[in-house]
């Protein structure tokens, strides 16, 4: 017997507004239940889980035990900037000259999650 992975589970305070941030984070729509002053949103990925958003009375106190790691389409710098744009915070810069490297954000609730290098940034420096 195995376990399958149904949804990946984020604690939040306002579940519609966080999902909205990940759905334009991934390009993935809205459950169509997901609407504002709901306890529950999920975000509906192509492939694999669902980004499940549970809100809960308690605000977030320290880092992450587990966290999401993205690897964008485009360059990693781009999407850094992108994801500044929807309401991310940059939490720690780890991104190294040499093209190596990741960096660390946060989502509107706090949240860390990182971006990792593209495909494209891995060929343009293998490093």
């Amino acid at each position: 017997m195995i376990s399958v992975l149904q949804n990946v589970a984020i604690d939040c305070a306002d579940p519609y507004e966080l999902a909205r941030f990940w759905s334009g984070v991934t390009g993935r729509p809205l459950h169509p239940d997901s609407e504002p002053g709901v306890r529950e949103a999920q975000v509906m990925l192509a492939e694999g889980p669902v980004l499940y958003f549970n809100q809960v009375p308690e605000t977030k106190k320290s880092k992450n035990r587990i966290h999401l790691c993205l690897c964008p389409d485009t360059s990693r710098d781009l999407e850094v900037e992108r994801l500044l744009g929807l309401g991310a915070t940059l939490l720690d810069d780890l991104r190294n000259d040499d093209g190596s490297g990741w960096a660390v954000l946060a989502d509107p609730e706090g949240n860390e999650f990182c971006v990792l290098r593209s495909d494209s940034d891995r060929a343009a420096s293998p490093s």
